[in-house]
């Protein structure tokens, strides 16, 4: 098992303000955050405010109270243990295995679509896992330093401002920036506990970053992975289809949380409705994650259709703390798969323990072609079609061929919809200007 580097349990260290600017510095395990409102995006300001001090429309969202660190820890420690413990009775987990024609083992497959989860152990090498964690450190540090700024830290050129989407999010230490508001289609109708960090946290924190196809080397060869691309294609197709990708992170002490959610929005009430329709999302582990810091699930509230968590929270006292739910806990190179239907969320990391997330999800083909845009592409007014499809799916291609030349003892995978076009899509500095660059863009959001 990888240990947790020891500088990450350190205490923050102030550094001295920026000549000519008025951003703090503050370092705590492998980032360098800013005290300042570095948002990017209205959905980001608008969590901003509905997680601030002075109100705003967003305050008429439920919002619990804000425990101290010491409160918050204590409140979970019982519910911790029931989780694992539950966890372990379910036992979904265990190393991917494959038969000789590189079909997913049934069992497996079955145990996913019973629960809507499974945790695939040790699938990403600890060399591979090395590299994602160095790329990560690098975009940390690379950070503008605020927002509109175009410099890092250091006065370098900042990452990313060259971008069609400046690929940081930023959020208050231990908030919970879209409980009980209408961001993200409101499928966070709930608001998470808030607690207080400590006195000397920084005003904002990295929570997501995006776009890992293009900030990192390492990122677009994971994304061609092909082990999860056969997993992927056992789930849904060969004809399988990208959803988007996201970074988690969940620094000590500081990283917020995600509410309870389902992530489905486009097909609750289509008559072809099935626990598969959403799709499912992967989550590569770069460190241990912990009960402290990890993705919690309902297990097979995939199955149940749309939830209705506002009841389900106040038939529990109000307790965001939902009776039933298991911790996904892993070490370092586990992949956790969880169907997108699934009831999850993420409590705020007050524990000593850093987890960063590298999030990619799938779709059937069927689901997406037709589907009007969601999840913040409702004003492109998009209904997605098959040049759309085509064209995101084609970063796909594109990461296979970047992996192969990367890894080449590995048998690379064979992607269905490009069997007759991998020489038009291999990695080069074309391809990734013209198919990589920006790709997020066309994301399939539903």
């Amino acid at each position: 098992m990888r240990r947790l580097p020891s500088n990450l349990q350190k205490r923050p260290v102030n550094y001295p303000r920026l000549a000519g600017t008025t951003h703090s510095l503050v370092l705590r395990g492998v980032g360098v955050y800013w005290r300042d409102d570095l948002s990017e995006d209205d959905a980001v300001k608008s969590a901003t405010s509905a997680t601030g001090d002075s109100g705003g429309a967003m305050q008429s969202a439920q919002v619990n109270a804000s425990p101290s660190i010491a409160q918050h820890q204590a409140a979970m420690a019982d519910y911790q243990r029931e989780g694992v413990a539950l966890g372990k009775e379910i036992a979904n987990r265990g190393p991917a295995r494959f038969d000789d024609a590189g079909r997913l083992a049934p069992d497996i497959l079955e145990a996913f679509k019973e629960q809507g989860f499974y945790i695939f152990e040790g699938i990403v090498s600890d060399g591979e896992v090395d590299a994602l964690r160095a790329e990560i450190d690098t975009l940390l540090d690379r950070a503008p330093v605020g927002r509109d700024e175009t410099v890092d830290r250091a006065g370098r050129p900042a990452f990313g401002t060259d971008f069609a989407r400046l690929p940081y999010t930023f959020i208050k230490p231990l908030s919970d920036p879209w409980g009980g508001t209408e961001l993200l289609g409101g499928r966070h109708p709930t608001q998470m506990s808030q607690p207080q960090p400590d006195v000397t946290a920084p005003d904002q924190v990295v929570y997501l970053m995006h776009g890992m196809c293009q900030s990192m080397k390492s990122g677009l060869r994971l994304y061609g992975h092909p082990q999860l691309l056969a997993i992927a294609e056992a789930i849904n197709g060969a004809d399988f289809t990208p959803f988007n990708d996201a970074i988690f992170v969940k620094q000590p002490g500081l990283g917020g949380s995600v509410a309870w959610h389902q992530d489905g929005v486009t097909h609750w009430e289509s008559p072809d409705w099935n626990p598969g329709i959403h799709g499912f999302n992967f989550q590569v582990q770069l460190y241990p994650s912990t009960p402290g810091n990890c993705l919690w699930v309902i297990p097979g509230s995939h199955k149940r259709g749309r939830a209705d968590i506002k009841a389900m929270v106040a038939d529990n006292g109000g307790s965001e703390r939902l009776p039933g739910a298991v911790p996904l806990t892993c070490n370092a190179g586990d992949a956790t798969i969880v169907n997108r239907q699934m009831l999850h969320c993420s409590f705020a990391n007050t524990s000593p323990d850093l987890r960063v997330s590298m999030t990619f999800g799938f779709h059937r083909y069927t689901s997406v072609l037709g589907a009007r845009a969601g999840l913040g592409q409702e004003k492109q007014r998009v209904i997605y079609d098959a040049e759309r499809i085509f064209r995101r799916s084609s970063v796909i291609q594109v990461a296979i061929d970047a992996r192969r030349q990367a890894y080449p003892a590995e048998t690379p995978y064979r992607y269905q919809p490009f069997v007759d076009r991998v020489d038009d899509f291999r990695f080069t500095p074309e391809t990734f200007e013209s198919v990589i660059t920006d790709y997020y863009l066309s994301d399939l959001s539903i």
